[in-house]
């Protein structure tokens, strides 16, 4: 029976049939739910989902701060952060807040362990079978890996389609709609999903993302840095006091610059100087109960203010309620790009750039580069009951080794140490 369309009426205009539709039509599920409310709950039911609980975010799950009262953010956590933002704001343009928290929830999934090093390791050992993109590797695990919907008929059958989630909903994942090519260090989807790809991006303008994925992506900014930078005023990594140093602030600054932002860092300053001047930035942190509410103030105000931006600057060129998908783009003020980039070097600086952990780092690298060796020895037997019928399904290396890093992708950290040390035996 058809899902039941609950929204605005302008937005159950915008949204049509083509925006509804599943890779592999459904049939028989039961009325009461929108197609976009039930995307929301397959990918928050999924068991990728849960997997992110033990996947690093910026620091090691499971590291607390000494007094062991406050446990960092995982990707788990950081996900449903960004849901609950994304939702907000893509509600206030009009977006449907379903669809858009779903692709908020499901944007992380692909990540492997070890947050970035983890990736950069995958991408070097993937190689041979076109790289890895945790991205691209999000994509393949909703419209293949996560079990969920097979194809009973047509040229589909007998292959799972993973959630087999609308056409609205995994476009709206995409942060990068494009596959690899020379040139490209971001893409979306490997070669060998590119007809699931094909159907997603039907009729949508080539190398343009919908606004429900740049919702998506804005709201995973504003997250991240936000939420990075709270866990690490109060783990006391960040000491506030001392960005009036003139080489802490130069050295934050020139990160930024080089990471974050192509603006000078004269401009950054104006944004650090902008965040300092605020009334709800955190001073003298001592982890007292108030000291900590002023810190929560701290993170909603940030987000407001950044949330905001955008939605002022886009409802202003396009109007109160610019459209869905392809009718508006989410515009974000340069200002406040500058503000989200400094959060970031501020984190960056002084939690990730610690010297104390390259050595973790490199560790960390060698587990996933012997992990997709030794898996590929020891394939198919090796790999989860899961993922043998794929091995044994395909016909060239590079498929055979996709299948290899399919796995490592999907472990957590500690599943990574624990599998490193039984295979390595």
């Amino acid at each position: 029976m058809a899902d039941r369309i609950r929204m605005p009426a302008h937005a159950q205009a915008a949204y049509d049939d083509a925006d509804r539709e599943r890779w592999v039509p459904e049939t028989g599920k039961r009325v009461g739910r929108t197609a976009f409310e039930r995307d929301r709950a397959r990918v928050l039911h999924s068991a990728a989902l849960r997997r992110l609980a033990g996947k690093t975010q910026v620091v090691e799950p499971g590291e607390s701060p000494p007094d062991g009262r406050q446990v960092p953010r995982t990707r788990l956590t950081h996900s449903l952060e960004c849901g609950q933002i994304g939702r907000e704001l893509g509600q206030a343009l009009g977006c449907d807040p379903d669809l858009v928290e779903a692709a908020c929830l499901a944007h992380d999934l692909g990540h492997p362990p070890f947050g970035h090093n983890g990736e950069l390791a995958l991408d070097r050992a993937a190689q041979p079978c076109g790289g890895f993109e945790g991205n691209a590797q999000s994509l393949r695990l909703l419209s293949r890996l996560e079990p969920k919907t097979f194809a009973e008929t047509g040229p589909l059958a007998g292959r799972s389609v993973g959630l087999n989630l609308t056409r609205a909903g995994l476009d709206a994942v995409l942060k990068y709609p494009w596959p690899r090519h020379e040139g490209v260090r971001t893409y979306g989807v490997y070669e060998e999903d590119l007809e699931v790809f094909a159907w997603v991006r039907r009729d949508a303008p080539e190398g343009r993302r919908s606004l429900e994925a740049q919702v998506m992506d804005w709201s995973d900014d504003v997250a991240y840095s936000v939420h990075d930078f709270e866990d690490a005023v109060y783990s006391g990594r960040i000491d506030l006091d001392r960005l009036g140093a003139p080489g802490e602030r130069a050295a934050v600054l020139a990160l930024a610059a080089d990471r974050y932002a192509l603006a000078p860092e004269g401009e950054l300053g104006e944004a650090l100087d902008r965040l300092l001047a605020t009334e709800f930035w955190p001073k003298g942190f001592d982890a007292s109960r108030r000291a900590q509410a002023r810190l929560k103030n701290t993170t909603s105000g940030l987000i407001g203010r950044l949330c905001l931006a955008a939605e002022r600057e886009t409802a202003a060129f396009f109007g109160p309620t610019p459209g869905v998908r392809y009718a508006a783009d989410l515009l974000v003020p340069r200002a406040a790009r500058l503000e989200c980039a400094v959060l970031k070097a501020l984190t960056a600086h002084y939690v990730m750039g610690r010297a104390d952990l390259e050595d973790l780092r490199t560790r960390q690298r060698a587990i996933v580069t012997d992990l997709v060796a030794m898996l590929a020895a020891g394939a198919p037997d090796a790999l989860d009951p899961a993922l043998r019928p794929d091995y044994l399904a395909a016909d060239t290396d590079a498929a055979r080794l996709r299948v290899v890093v399919d796995q490592v992708a999907s472990l957590t950290d500690d599943a990574a140490v624990i599998l490193h040390r039984a295979l390595d035996r």
